[in-house]
Protein backbone atom coordinates (compact mmCIF):
# COMPACT_ATOMS: atom_id res chain seq x y z
CA UNK A 1 0.00 0.00 0.00
CA UNK A 2 1.10 3.73 -0.72
CA UNK A 3 1.15 6.11 1.79
CA UNK A 4 2.08 10.38 1.01
CA UNK A 5 2.77 12.33 3.74
CA UNK A 6 3.36 16.00 3.62
CA UNK A 7 6.18 17.65 4.89
CA UNK A 8 8.57 20.68 4.64
CA UNK A 9 12.66 21.68 4.29
CA UNK A 10 14.59 24.60 4.20
CA UNK A 11 16.32 26.11 1.66
CA UNK A 12 18.34 29.07 3.63
CA UNK A 13 15.44 30.72 5.24
CA UNK A 14 12.91 29.70 2.26
CA UNK A 15 10.96 26.40 3.44
CA UNK A 16 9.54 24.23 0.39
CA UNK A 17 6.85 21.28 0.76
CA UNK A 18 8.25 17.66 0.78
CA UNK A 19 6.30 14.73 0.37
CA UNK A 20 7.13 11.64 2.12
CA UNK A 21 5.72 8.50 -0.06
CA UNK A 22 6.18 5.40 1.77
CA UNK A 23 5.71 1.72 -0.41
CA UNK A 24 5.70 -1.58 1.02
CA UNK A 25 5.14 -4.87 -0.66
CA UNK A 26 6.75 -8.09 -0.15
CA UNK A 27 9.89 -9.29 -0.89
CA UNK A 28 13.26 -9.24 0.49
CA UNK A 29 13.27 -7.04 3.64
CA UNK A 30 14.97 -3.64 2.96
CA UNK A 31 14.21 0.19 3.88
CA UNK A 32 15.81 2.27 1.51
CA UNK A 33 15.32 6.19 1.52
CA UNK A 34 15.91 7.90 -1.81
CA UNK A 35 14.86 11.86 -3.03
CA UNK A 36 19.32 12.62 -2.21
CA UNK A 37 18.71 12.50 1.21
CA UNK A 38 22.17 13.26 3.21
CA UNK A 39 23.37 11.05 5.38
CA UNK A 40 21.07 12.28 8.63
CA UNK A 41 18.15 11.44 7.00
CA UNK A 42 19.42 7.81 5.80
CA UNK A 43 19.92 7.02 9.44
CA UNK A 44 16.68 7.71 10.20
CA UNK A 45 15.81 4.03 9.15
CA UNK A 46 17.23 3.01 12.17
CA UNK A 47 15.72 5.71 14.24
CA UNK A 48 12.00 5.35 13.16
CA UNK A 49 12.38 0.93 13.15
CA UNK A 50 13.20 1.14 17.06
CA UNK A 51 10.67 4.35 17.62
CA UNK A 52 7.56 2.20 15.67
CA UNK A 53 8.87 -1.00 17.79
CA UNK A 54 9.21 0.91 21.04
CA UNK A 55 5.41 2.43 20.81
CA UNK A 56 4.20 -0.38 20.30
CA UNK A 57 3.56 -0.89 16.45
CA UNK A 58 4.35 -3.56 14.21
CA UNK A 59 7.60 -3.43 12.18
CA UNK A 60 7.43 -7.11 10.06
CA UNK A 61 10.61 -7.46 8.24
CA UNK A 62 8.99 -6.22 4.56
CA UNK A 63 10.57 -4.51 1.14
CA UNK A 64 10.18 -0.75 2.25
CA UNK A 65 10.94 2.35 -0.29
CA UNK A 66 10.83 5.91 1.30
CA UNK A 67 11.35 8.49 -1.78
CA UNK A 68 11.47 11.95 -0.74
CA UNK A 69 9.61 14.63 -3.47
CA UNK A 70 10.58 16.52 -5.37
CA UNK A 71 13.63 14.34 -6.14
CA UNK A 72 16.31 17.06 -7.45
CA UNK A 73 16.80 18.91 -4.61
CA UNK A 74 19.30 17.69 -1.16
CA UNK A 75 17.26 16.35 1.91
CA UNK A 76 19.17 17.22 5.14
CA UNK A 77 18.62 16.40 9.16
CA UNK A 78 16.51 14.58 11.03
CA UNK A 79 13.59 16.36 10.05
CA UNK A 80 11.20 13.63 8.12
CA UNK A 81 11.83 11.19 11.06
CA UNK A 82 8.09 11.05 11.98
CA UNK A 83 6.72 12.12 8.85
CA UNK A 84 8.48 8.62 7.57
CA UNK A 85 6.82 7.03 10.04
CA UNK A 86 3.69 7.89 9.72
CA UNK A 87 3.85 6.49 6.14
CA UNK A 88 5.14 3.32 7.26
CA UNK A 89 2.06 2.87 10.25
CA UNK A 90 -0.32 4.27 7.48
CA UNK A 91 0.67 2.31 4.24
CA UNK A 92 0.95 -1.24 6.97
CA UNK A 93 -3.02 0.08 7.68
CA UNK A 94 -2.12 0.77 11.61
CA UNK A 95 -2.76 4.40 11.31
CA UNK A 96 -4.91 6.46 9.34
CA UNK A 97 -7.65 4.11 8.48
CA UNK A 98 -11.19 3.63 9.90
CA UNK A 99 -12.63 0.46 11.19
CA UNK A 100 -12.89 -0.63 7.98
CA UNK A 101 -9.63 -0.21 7.23
CA UNK A 102 -10.60 2.80 4.44
CA UNK A 103 -7.69 5.66 4.65
CA UNK A 104 -9.00 8.69 6.74
CA UNK A 105 -8.33 12.03 4.50
CA UNK A 106 -7.16 13.85 7.79
CA UNK A 107 -3.29 12.62 7.51
CA UNK A 108 -4.03 15.01 4.32
CA UNK A 109 -4.77 18.13 6.18
CA UNK A 110 -1.37 18.30 8.22
CA UNK A 111 2.24 18.79 7.47
CA UNK A 112 4.82 17.05 9.81
CA UNK A 113 8.07 18.09 11.55
CA UNK A 114 10.40 16.42 13.95
CA UNK A 115 13.23 14.25 14.72
CA UNK A 116 12.38 10.83 16.72
CA UNK A 117 14.46 9.40 19.77
CA UNK A 118 14.22 5.51 19.66
CA UNK A 119 11.78 5.27 22.17
CA UNK A 120 9.60 7.37 20.15
CA UNK A 121 9.60 10.88 21.42
CA UNK A 122 9.34 13.28 18.76
CA UNK A 123 12.25 16.18 19.92
CA UNK A 124 13.56 19.61 19.01
CA UNK A 125 14.81 20.16 15.56
CA UNK A 126 15.80 23.61 13.76
CA UNK A 127 14.02 25.73 11.62
CA UNK A 128 10.70 25.25 12.72
CA UNK A 129 10.03 29.20 12.42
CA UNK A 130 11.04 29.99 9.10
CA UNK A 131 8.87 26.99 7.92
CA UNK A 132 6.02 27.77 9.64
CA UNK A 133 6.25 30.93 8.13
CA UNK A 134 6.64 29.57 4.18
CA UNK A 135 3.72 26.44 5.19
CA UNK A 136 1.89 29.76 6.09
CA UNK A 137 2.52 31.62 2.48
CA UNK A 138 1.80 28.57 0.66
CA UNK A 139 -1.36 27.33 2.10
CA UNK A 140 -0.73 25.03 4.52
CA UNK A 141 -3.36 25.32 7.16
CA UNK A 142 -1.98 22.50 9.57
CA UNK A 143 0.84 21.58 10.80
CA UNK A 144 2.32 19.29 13.49
CA UNK A 145 5.95 20.18 14.94
CA UNK A 146 7.60 18.99 18.26
CA UNK A 147 6.41 20.21 21.63
CA UNK A 148 9.93 21.13 22.52
CA UNK A 149 9.80 23.67 19.67
CA UNK A 150 6.70 25.02 20.77
CA UNK A 151 7.17 28.18 22.25
CA UNK A 152 8.51 29.82 18.86
CA UNK A 153 5.81 28.25 17.02
CA UNK A 154 3.15 30.20 18.73
CA UNK A 155 4.35 33.69 17.40
CA UNK A 156 3.10 32.52 14.16
CA UNK A 157 -0.37 33.44 13.48
CA UNK A 158 -2.71 32.24 10.54
CA UNK A 159 -1.44 28.49 10.48
CA UNK A 160 -3.01 25.99 13.35
CA UNK A 161 0.42 24.33 14.58
CA UNK A 162 -0.18 21.11 16.93
CA UNK A 163 2.63 19.77 19.27
CA UNK A 164 3.17 16.28 20.06
CA UNK A 165 5.47 14.51 22.36
CA UNK A 166 5.52 11.34 20.90
CA UNK A 167 4.84 9.09 17.73
CA UNK A 168 1.66 8.05 19.47
CA UNK A 169 -0.19 11.62 19.97
CA UNK A 170 1.16 12.06 16.16
CA UNK A 171 -0.81 8.98 15.23
CA UNK A 172 -4.24 10.04 18.04
CA UNK A 173 -4.07 13.62 16.14
CA UNK A 174 -4.31 11.20 12.34
CA UNK A 175 -6.45 9.08 13.65
CA UNK A 176 -9.07 12.29 14.44
CA UNK A 177 -8.73 12.16 18.27
CA UNK A 178 -9.42 15.73 19.09
CA UNK A 179 -6.44 18.15 19.60
CA UNK A 180 -6.31 21.57 20.75
CA UNK A 181 -3.88 23.68 17.97
CA UNK A 182 -1.50 25.93 20.14
CA UNK A 183 -2.57 28.99 21.48
CA UNK A 184 -1.03 32.15 20.10
CA UNK A 185 1.05 35.10 21.46
CA UNK A 186 1.67 38.55 20.28
CA UNK A 187 5.38 39.60 19.62
CA UNK A 188 6.19 41.91 22.95
CA UNK A 189 7.78 45.24 21.54
CA UNK A 190 10.03 47.76 23.90
CA UNK A 191 11.11 45.07 26.80
CA UNK A 192 13.68 45.10 29.11
CA UNK A 193 17.37 44.22 28.05
CA UNK A 194 19.75 43.03 30.44
CA UNK A 195 23.02 44.12 28.86
CA UNK A 196 25.52 43.88 31.11
CA UNK A 197 27.04 47.42 30.93
CA UNK A 198 25.30 50.85 31.96
CA UNK A 199 27.00 54.03 30.25
CA UNK A 200 26.54 55.45 34.25
CA UNK A 201 29.80 53.14 35.00
CA UNK A 202 31.99 54.73 32.19
CA UNK A 203 34.10 57.25 33.57
CA UNK A 204 35.21 60.19 31.49
CA UNK A 205 34.93 59.45 27.87
CA UNK A 206 32.40 61.76 27.10
CA UNK A 207 33.21 61.98 23.10
CA UNK A 208 33.18 58.38 22.70
CA UNK A 209 29.82 58.21 24.45
CA UNK A 210 28.56 60.59 22.64
CA UNK A 211 29.83 58.86 19.43
CA UNK A 212 27.52 55.76 20.54
CA UNK A 213 25.14 57.62 21.00
CA UNK A 214 24.54 58.76 17.09
CA UNK A 215 25.82 55.65 16.13
CA UNK A 216 22.83 53.59 17.97
CA UNK A 217 20.56 56.30 16.70
CA UNK A 218 21.29 55.93 13.03
CA UNK A 219 22.49 52.37 12.51
CA UNK A 220 25.87 53.50 11.88
CA UNK A 221 29.14 51.86 11.97
CA UNK A 222 31.68 52.95 14.41
CA UNK A 223 35.83 52.61 15.13
CA UNK A 224 36.99 53.11 18.34
CA UNK A 225 41.31 53.87 18.69
CA UNK A 226 42.77 54.22 21.33
CA UNK A 227 45.47 52.76 24.24
CA UNK A 228 45.20 49.80 25.98
CA UNK A 229 42.71 49.98 29.24
CA UNK A 230 41.05 53.29 27.91
CA UNK A 231 37.33 51.23 27.86
CA UNK A 232 36.92 50.21 24.14
CA UNK A 233 35.55 47.14 25.18
CA UNK A 234 33.28 48.88 27.47
CA UNK A 235 31.63 50.62 25.80
CA UNK A 236 31.25 48.23 23.18
CA UNK A 237 29.41 46.14 25.34
CA UNK A 238 27.18 49.54 26.82
CA UNK A 239 26.12 49.35 23.53
CA UNK A 240 23.44 46.85 23.66
CA UNK A 241 21.66 48.88 26.42
CA UNK A 242 20.92 52.06 24.09
CA UNK A 243 20.31 50.53 20.78
CA UNK A 244 16.50 50.86 20.20
CA UNK A 245 13.63 48.49 20.38
CA UNK A 246 13.39 45.72 17.75
CA UNK A 247 10.16 45.94 15.55
CA UNK A 248 8.18 42.49 14.92
CA UNK A 249 9.46 42.50 11.15
CA UNK A 250 12.83 42.71 12.96
CA UNK A 251 12.16 39.94 15.74
CA UNK A 252 10.94 37.42 13.62
CA UNK A 253 14.16 37.62 10.70
CA UNK A 254 16.41 38.03 13.74
CA UNK A 255 14.52 34.38 14.94
CA UNK A 256 14.27 32.86 11.47
CA UNK A 257 18.46 32.52 11.44
CA UNK A 258 18.86 31.63 14.79
CA UNK A 259 16.13 28.96 14.20
CA UNK A 260 17.94 27.42 11.23
CA UNK A 261 21.57 27.73 13.20
CA UNK A 262 20.36 25.99 16.32
CA UNK A 263 21.04 28.61 18.77
CA UNK A 264 17.58 30.19 19.73
CA UNK A 265 16.62 29.59 23.67
CA UNK A 266 13.84 27.14 23.24
CA UNK A 267 12.36 28.63 26.23
CA UNK A 268 12.40 32.26 24.99
CA UNK A 269 11.21 31.18 21.77
CA UNK A 270 12.68 34.45 19.68
CA UNK A 271 15.30 37.15 19.86
CA UNK A 272 13.80 39.95 21.22
CA UNK A 273 16.62 41.76 21.58
CA UNK A 274 18.90 43.09 19.46
CA UNK A 275 22.02 40.27 19.03
CA UNK A 276 25.35 41.37 19.81
CA UNK A 277 27.91 38.65 18.80
CA UNK A 278 32.09 38.81 19.41
CA UNK A 279 34.04 36.48 17.17
CA UNK A 280 37.40 36.10 18.32
CA UNK A 281 40.28 37.84 15.94
CA UNK A 282 41.24 33.58 15.10
CA UNK A 283 37.39 33.32 13.49
CA UNK A 284 37.87 31.98 9.84
CA UNK A 285 36.22 33.75 6.79
CA UNK A 286 33.24 30.63 6.97
CA UNK A 287 32.68 30.75 10.14
CA UNK A 288 31.91 34.90 9.75
CA UNK A 289 30.33 34.77 6.65
CA UNK A 290 28.71 31.20 6.92
CA UNK A 291 28.90 28.46 4.65
CA UNK A 292 29.95 24.54 4.95
CA UNK A 293 28.44 21.46 3.54
CA UNK A 294 24.86 22.84 4.48
CA UNK A 295 25.73 26.46 3.73
CA UNK A 296 24.66 27.33 7.22
CA UNK A 297 24.24 31.48 8.70
CA UNK A 298 27.55 32.52 10.22
CA UNK A 299 28.77 35.32 12.23
CA UNK A 300 27.63 38.35 10.44
CA UNK A 301 24.52 36.96 10.00
CA UNK A 302 23.69 36.37 13.71
CA UNK A 303 24.46 39.60 14.12
CA UNK A 304 21.26 41.15 11.80
CA UNK A 305 19.67 43.85 13.40
CA UNK A 306 22.32 43.52 15.97
CA UNK A 307 25.71 44.20 16.46
CA UNK A 308 28.97 42.57 15.57
CA UNK A 309 32.03 43.61 17.64
CA UNK A 310 35.68 43.17 16.62
CA UNK A 311 37.83 43.81 19.21
CA UNK A 312 41.29 44.70 17.82
CA UNK A 313 40.28 45.08 14.75
CA UNK A 314 43.86 44.87 12.87
CA UNK A 315 44.61 41.36 14.36
CA UNK A 316 41.70 39.54 12.13
CA UNK A 317 43.59 38.28 8.86
CA UNK A 318 42.89 40.89 6.35
CA UNK A 319 41.16 38.37 3.83
CA UNK A 320 38.66 37.88 6.71
CA UNK A 321 37.86 41.83 6.71
CA UNK A 322 37.59 41.97 3.51
CA UNK A 323 34.75 39.69 3.43
CA UNK A 324 32.91 42.10 5.66
CA UNK A 325 32.67 45.00 2.45
CA UNK A 326 30.16 43.57 0.69
CA UNK A 327 27.63 42.94 3.49
CA UNK A 328 28.05 46.09 5.15
CA UNK A 329 27.20 47.80 1.93
CA UNK A 330 24.50 45.48 0.71
CA UNK A 331 23.19 44.16 3.49
CA UNK A 332 23.04 40.62 2.67
CA UNK A 333 25.82 37.64 2.31
CA UNK A 334 25.10 35.09 -0.22
CA UNK A 335 26.81 31.59 0.60
CA UNK A 336 27.46 29.85 -2.48
CA UNK A 337 28.90 26.32 -2.39
CA UNK A 338 28.05 23.30 -5.27
CA UNK A 339 25.21 21.90 -4.25
CA UNK A 340 22.94 25.26 -3.30
CA UNK A 341 23.19 29.20 -3.60
CA UNK A 342 21.24 30.81 -0.44
CA UNK A 343 21.33 34.56 0.69
CA UNK A 344 21.23 35.66 4.17
CA UNK A 345 20.66 38.98 5.36
CA UNK A 346 22.94 40.62 7.32
CA UNK A 347 22.56 44.38 8.31
CA UNK A 348 24.40 44.67 11.11
CA UNK A 349 25.92 47.53 13.16
CA UNK A 350 29.78 47.38 12.83
CA UNK A 351 31.58 47.90 15.86
CA UNK A 352 35.30 47.86 16.32
CA UNK A 353 37.90 49.05 18.06
CA UNK A 354 42.09 49.03 18.03
CA UNK A 355 45.16 50.37 18.83
CA UNK A 356 47.01 52.95 17.40
CA UNK A 357 50.37 50.97 16.72
CA UNK A 358 51.45 47.55 18.12
CA UNK A 359 52.87 48.20 21.74
CA UNK A 360 49.44 50.68 21.96
CA UNK A 361 50.99 53.45 23.00
CA UNK A 362 51.03 56.09 20.02
CA UNK A 363 49.83 59.44 20.69
CA UNK A 364 49.60 58.49 24.99
CA UNK A 365 50.27 61.33 26.73
CA UNK A 366 51.10 58.78 30.12
CA UNK A 367 53.02 56.20 28.64
CA UNK A 368 55.85 56.57 25.47
CA UNK A 369 55.60 54.89 22.42
CA UNK A 370 57.93 52.13 21.68
CA UNK A 371 57.12 51.56 17.84
CA UNK A 372 58.85 52.67 14.67
CA UNK A 373 56.92 55.31 12.30
CA UNK A 374 57.58 52.04 9.61
CA UNK A 375 55.76 49.77 12.29
CA UNK A 376 53.03 52.00 13.15
CA UNK A 377 52.04 52.62 9.05
CA UNK A 378 52.43 49.20 8.77
CA UNK A 379 50.09 48.35 11.50
CA UNK A 380 47.54 50.47 10.59
CA UNK A 381 47.67 49.85 7.22
CA UNK A 382 46.35 46.07 8.06
CA UNK A 383 42.70 47.93 7.80
CA UNK A 384 42.28 48.43 3.72
CA UNK A 385 40.69 52.12 2.54
CA UNK A 386 37.77 50.68 1.25
CA UNK A 387 36.83 49.47 4.54
CA UNK A 388 37.57 52.30 6.43
CA UNK A 389 35.19 53.93 4.14
CA UNK A 390 32.57 51.69 5.17
CA UNK A 391 32.42 52.45 8.87
CA UNK A 392 31.07 56.05 9.61
CA UNK A 393 32.15 57.01 12.88
CA UNK A 394 36.21 56.92 13.69
CA UNK A 395 35.94 57.83 17.23
CA UNK A 396 39.58 58.40 19.69
CA UNK A 397 39.27 57.65 23.03
CA UNK A 398 41.37 58.91 25.35
CA UNK A 399 43.17 57.59 28.55
CA UNK A 400 40.79 58.51 31.38
CA UNK A 401 42.22 60.83 34.01
CA UNK A 402 42.34 59.88 38.06
CA UNK A 403 40.11 62.39 38.83
CA UNK A 404 37.50 60.71 36.31
CA UNK A 405 38.09 57.41 37.66
CA UNK A 406 37.45 58.50 41.48
CA UNK A 407 34.50 60.78 40.77
CA UNK A 408 31.33 60.64 42.63
CA UNK A 409 29.38 62.02 40.12
CA UNK A 410 27.23 59.49 38.23
CA UNK A 411 26.69 59.53 34.56
CA UNK A 412 23.96 59.25 31.95
CA UNK A 413 22.19 55.99 32.50
CA UNK A 414 22.00 54.01 29.67
CA UNK A 415 18.27 54.26 29.86
CA UNK A 416 18.40 58.28 29.66
CA UNK A 417 20.36 58.37 26.29
CA UNK A 418 17.83 54.88 25.00
CA UNK A 419 14.99 57.43 25.07
CA UNK A 420 16.87 59.81 22.91
CA UNK A 421 17.86 57.03 20.69
CA UNK A 422 14.18 55.88 20.04
CA UNK A 423 12.95 59.15 19.63
CA UNK A 424 15.35 59.61 16.46
CA UNK A 425 14.45 55.92 15.28
CA UNK A 426 10.97 57.19 15.26
CA UNK A 427 11.37 60.07 13.59
CA UNK A 428 13.71 57.81 11.13
CA UNK A 429 10.80 55.53 10.60
CA UNK A 430 8.23 57.68 9.57
CA UNK A 431 10.23 59.37 7.28
CA UNK A 432 11.24 56.09 5.37
CA UNK A 433 7.64 54.60 5.57
CA UNK A 434 6.38 52.34 3.23
CA UNK A 435 9.84 51.90 2.35
CA UNK A 436 12.52 48.85 2.97
CA UNK A 437 14.87 51.33 5.01
CA UNK A 438 14.59 51.84 8.80
CA UNK A 439 17.35 53.92 9.49
CA UNK A 440 19.71 56.51 8.42
CA UNK A 441 22.70 54.55 7.60
CA UNK A 442 20.22 52.21 4.80
CA UNK A 443 19.29 55.41 3.10
CA UNK A 444 19.42 55.26 -1.00
CA UNK A 445 21.28 57.93 -2.99
CA UNK A 446 17.77 59.15 -4.11
CA UNK A 447 16.97 59.77 -0.10
CA UNK A 448 20.15 61.25 0.64
CA UNK A 449 19.50 63.96 -1.95
CA UNK A 450 16.12 64.23 -0.86
CA UNK A 451 16.53 64.06 3.44
CA UNK A 452 20.03 65.61 3.45
CA UNK A 453 20.08 69.11 1.82
CA UNK A 454 22.98 71.33 3.65
CA UNK A 455 23.03 75.04 3.68
CA UNK A 456 25.88 77.26 2.50
CA UNK A 457 27.67 77.19 5.97
CA UNK A 458 26.94 73.23 5.30
CA UNK A 459 28.64 73.15 2.22
CA UNK A 460 31.76 75.05 2.89
CA UNK A 461 32.54 73.06 6.07
CA UNK A 462 32.08 69.87 4.00
CA UNK A 463 34.12 70.93 0.87
CA UNK A 464 36.84 71.96 2.86
CA UNK A 465 36.89 68.49 4.87
CA UNK A 466 36.77 66.60 1.85
CA UNK A 467 39.27 68.33 -0.08
CA UNK A 468 42.25 68.26 3.08
CA UNK A 469 41.27 64.55 3.92
CA UNK A 470 41.10 63.43 1.01
CA UNK A 471 37.68 61.59 1.07
CA UNK A 472 36.20 59.27 -1.62
CA UNK A 473 32.68 59.84 -2.57
CA UNK A 474 31.56 57.20 -0.12
CA UNK A 475 32.99 59.24 3.12
CA UNK A 476 30.99 61.96 1.39
CA UNK A 477 27.67 60.12 1.54
CA UNK A 478 28.69 58.47 4.83
CA UNK A 479 29.19 62.16 6.67
CA UNK A 480 25.96 63.37 5.54
CA UNK A 481 23.93 60.57 6.48
CA UNK A 482 25.46 61.29 10.22
CA UNK A 483 24.80 64.89 10.36
CA UNK A 484 20.96 63.61 9.01
CA UNK A 485 21.13 61.26 12.53
CA UNK A 486 22.65 64.54 14.65
CA UNK A 487 19.81 66.76 13.60
CA UNK A 488 17.48 63.72 14.39
CA UNK A 489 18.64 63.81 18.12
CA UNK A 490 18.21 67.30 18.54
CA UNK A 491 15.15 66.69 16.41
CA UNK A 492 15.76 69.28 14.04
CA UNK A 493 13.98 69.46 10.66
CA UNK A 494 16.99 70.27 8.61
CA UNK A 495 20.45 69.64 8.55
CA UNK A 496 22.71 72.87 9.63
CA UNK A 497 26.45 73.85 9.93
CA UNK A 498 27.05 72.27 13.88
CA UNK A 499 25.41 69.01 12.27
CA UNK A 500 27.70 68.96 9.35
CA UNK A 501 31.21 69.82 11.59
CA UNK A 502 30.41 67.29 14.24
CA UNK A 503 29.61 64.39 11.41
CA UNK A 504 33.34 65.64 9.67
CA UNK A 505 34.90 65.49 13.10
CA UNK A 506 34.33 61.80 13.29
CA UNK A 507 35.93 61.16 9.87
CA UNK A 508 39.24 63.03 11.18
CA UNK A 509 41.69 59.94 11.61
CA UNK A 510 40.84 58.34 7.31
CA UNK A 511 44.19 59.75 6.62
CA UNK A 512 45.68 58.35 9.45
CA UNK A 513 44.64 55.06 9.37
CA UNK A 514 44.71 55.21 5.56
Amino acid sequence: MLARINSYALNGLDGYGVTVEVDIHAGLPAFDVVGLPDAAVKESRERVRSAIKNCGYDFSPRKITVNLAPAYTKKEGPIFDLAIALGILCSTEQAGVDMHLKPLDAVREYAFLGELSLSGAVTRINGVMPMLISARERGVKKIVIPRANANEAKYIHGIDVYAVETLKDAVKLINGEVAMPLEKSDISIGGSVDCGEDLKYVKGQYSAKRALEIAAAGGHNILMIGAPGGGKTMLAKCLSGILPDMTEREILETTKIHSVAGILDCEKGIVASRPFRSPHHTASRVSLTGGGAAAKPGEISFAHNGVLFLDELPEYPRSVLEILRQPLEDGVVSVSRASRSVEYPANFMLVASMNPCPCGYYGSQVHECSCSTSQIQKYMSRISGPLLDRIDLHIQVDEVNYDDLTSDVEAESSACVKERVNAARELQNKRYAGTTVHSNADMTSAMIKKYCVLDGAGEKILQAAFDKLGMSARAYTRILKVARTIADLCGAPDISAKHVAEAVMYRALDKAVK
